[in-house]
């Protein structure tokens, strides 16, 4: 059986090695990108079948990085969860037009509860 592909678009390295760890120990392939441009190219080259994906970074924003991606074949179908620090009635508007599969509040959620989200999302 093929492991799942988590995307970790995070430029905050404290917060993306936590999740990695979390999703490996349930035994995820994980991947980190620390910008919306590295996670683009990152997304490419890994195809991943989920991306947590950050939004306020350096280089390239998470919404950007998401608008460009949905403009491929290969990023159309990628489930995104969306990593952030204020809530989904603050984050850009435009997020809500570009299928985002759900939207984690950082400080509101564990590794343990984004892990089980993602498991939900992907109907594992």
């Amino acid at each position: 059986m093929l492991m799942t592909k988590v995307a970790i678009v995070e430029d905050d390295l404290a917060i993306a090695q936590m999740y990695r760890l979390k999703f490996e120990a349930e035994g995820f392939q994980v991947r980190i990108a620390e910008n919306g441009r590295l996670g683009l190219a990152l997304c490419q080259d890994m195809e991943p079948d989920i991306v947590l994906l950050d939004l306020m970074m350096p280089e390239m924003n998470g919404d950007e990085m998401l608008d460009k991606m949905r403009q491929t074949d290969w990023g159309k179908g990628i489930k995104v969860i969306v990593l952030a620090n204020v809530s989904e009635q603050e984050a850009p508007l435009r997020l809500q037009t570009m299928n985002v599969s759900a939207y984690i509040v950082k400080a509101e959620m564990t590794p343990a509860q984004a892990t089980l989200l993602v498991k939900e999302q992907l109907g594992k």
